[in-house]
């Protein structure tokens, strides 16, 4: 295995993965006889330090993958949006090709010396933030941990690195022979380029029935295959994120309020694809990113009042996370996934004094969340039509969900709640199973991860016949940080978007953007 992706687009000689105290065993060895230490995988450049400038933003990853001696993965065709070709420009910089469009086929080359890695392996996690505290919990001990995205959230660490109390490691030890290069199609036949290559498209790239600006980078990653990336001004990439988050019909202070999120949000989570040479990704692994042109004079007129402001703790842009509603009642960071907690946001009745009065914190019993769903009014947001929801769930629905996730699929018998936080929301979901299966506890970010048509983890259950159950339920998205539909309601309510931030985020500072500086490229092997 190259992670949890299969290496069929790669050509590899025999794979050895072992799970548990290989890396011991190599400590314990006298230091003359130990192997050194190979790389965790096959390196590539780091993009530059993100800043006002440019963010690098993948369009789409994993091109390429699947490609086998005598098979190509998908093509992957680029089309201009007005009549000005596209430059197909090599890593010189000279110019390879042009035309209104691009058609790139992949083809599997054999390295003249191929590359040995192996790693310790922790994964697959739920979300990048669970990915990054364990990472951390590595890098406390010395150890060069990274956070990977093959297919899950991975964290890969030197084989050497020590055990993790409670966190369950698999070694990998791999040879890579070959490598999927882009094959540049033409009437007179294929012409096989070496990356990362640049495309300039002067009036702008077809993509996804909208036009990106660009200039667009195809270059390598980590794992084998390749990502068509857009390198886009910090301003206009909030152009394409605003009005997708909040909506471009919100008032001028929610609006200004989410720009200055996003804007905060991608700076403090540029780091997220730093393995595979990127800074962010366009889908909700990390902010929805899209034709900024779709982006309406009022959201325009809200990045520019807000323009490089973001928000601060202790001098440092904060993880500015944000969801669509909060139910009525915020989380805590710890309440959403395996994280430390965030010392600007807290646990809180989101609503009016009436409504604060009335919700008593914290709120960890079945009881006290039920009364919490069965009331609405004085709550910010209430008008979201996910600010309550039933659904159901049937053993088979259950048993699908979890074969999905990689846990079997033996039919559920049954469900219950193991644990809460002290905004009510569920920590631990109890899974019992059929035939003698063993029981599944789902945590923090794995309930919805697994259960995906869960709009949160806010909510009670109850049996419903045999073989059902019923969710009862508040709010859309992990509830920490900004409510989008409170942020509306609060802007209705004549709130400035400095005073909405300041209720979301207590105690942050909104301070214009400081440069960060420049951090020299780190060279492929």
């Amino acid at each position: 295995m190259f992670g949890v992706r299969s290496l069929a687009h790669l050509l590899v000689l025999p794979v050895v993965a072992t799970v548990g105290c290989r890396a011991q065993d190599i400590r314990s060895m006298p230091p003359d006889l130990q192997a050194p230490v190979l790389p965790t995988h096959r390196s590539v450049p780091a993009p530059p330090a993100a800043g006002q400038a440019t963010l690098w933003v993948s369009l789409a990853d994993h091109l390429g993958r699947g490609t086998l001696p005598q098979h190509s993965a998908s093509l992957l065709t680029l089309t201009s949006a007005g009549q000005a070709p596209l430059q197909l420009l090599d890593p010189s910089g000279t110019v390879v090709a042009d035309g209104p469009s691009l058609r790139f086929s992949w083809r599997l080359v054999p390295l003249e010396t191929p590359l040995a890695v192996a790693r310790r392996v922790a994964g697959p996690l739920a979300s990048f933030e669970s990915a990054e505290r364990l990472a951390d919990r590595w890098r406390d001990q010395g150890v060069e941990a990274k956070v990977a995205h093959p297919d899950e959230w991975e964290v890969w660490a030197p084989l050497d690195a020590p055990d993790l109390s409670g966190v369950a490691l698999r070694d990998v030890t791999t040879t890579i022979a070959a490598v999927v290069r882009p094959v540049l199609e033409g009437a007179e036949g294929g012409r096989t380029l070496q990356g990362p290559l640049q495309v300039q498209a002067p009036n702008g790239l077809r993509w996804k029935g909208g036009v990106m600006r660009g200039p667009f980078r195809l270059q390598a990653d980590a794992y084998g295959s390749w990502t068509l990336l857009e390198q886009v001004p910090l301003e206009r990439y909030l152009e394409g994120v605003v009005p997708h988050e909040i909506g471009a019909g919100s008032p001028a202070a929610a609006l200004q309020a989410q720009a200055v999120l996003a804007r905060t949000w991608a700076l403090a989570n540029s780091h997220r694809f730093a393995i595979d040479g990127y800074h962010l990704c366009s889908d909700t692994q990390c902010q929805v990113y899209s034709d900024p042109r779709q982006a309406s004079a009022s959201v325009r007129a809200a990045i520019r009042a807000t323009s490089g402001e973001v928000l601060r703790w202790e001098g440092e842009p904060i993880h500015a996370v944000y969801h669509a509603t909060n139910g009525g009642i915020s989380a805590s960071g710890e309440e959403a996934w395996a994280m430390d907690p965030l010392p600007y946001v807290r646990v809180q009745a989101d609503g009016t004094q009436a409504w604060r009065e009335s919700t008593l914190l914290p709120l960890q019993s079945a009881e006290g969340v039920k009364a919490l769903l069965q009331r609405r009014d004085g709550a910010y947001g209430a008008g979201h039509p996910r600010f309550r929801w039933t659904l159901s769930y049937s053993a088979g629905q259950l048993a699908q969900a979890l074969a999905a996730a990689g846990k079997g699929n033996a039919l559920p018998t049954k469900v219950s709640v193991q644990d809460r936080g002290p905004s009510g929301r569920v920590l631990a979901l109890a899974i019992e199973r059929d035939g003698g299966a063993p029981s599944v506890v789902l945590r923090l970010d794995a309930i919805r991860r697994t259960l995906r048509r869960l709009p949160s983890t806010l909510f009670v259950l109850e049996p419903e016949g045999a073989g059902a159950w019923q969710f009862q339920g508040g709010g859309f998205g992990h509830g920490v940080g900004l409510s989008q539909a409170g942020a509306i309601d609060l802007a209705g309510r004549g709130w400035s978007a400095q005073r909405i931030l300041q209720h979301y985020y207590p105690g942050t500072r909104l301070e214009p953007l400081r440069q960060a500086p420049p951090t020299p490229p780190v060279q492929a092997p």
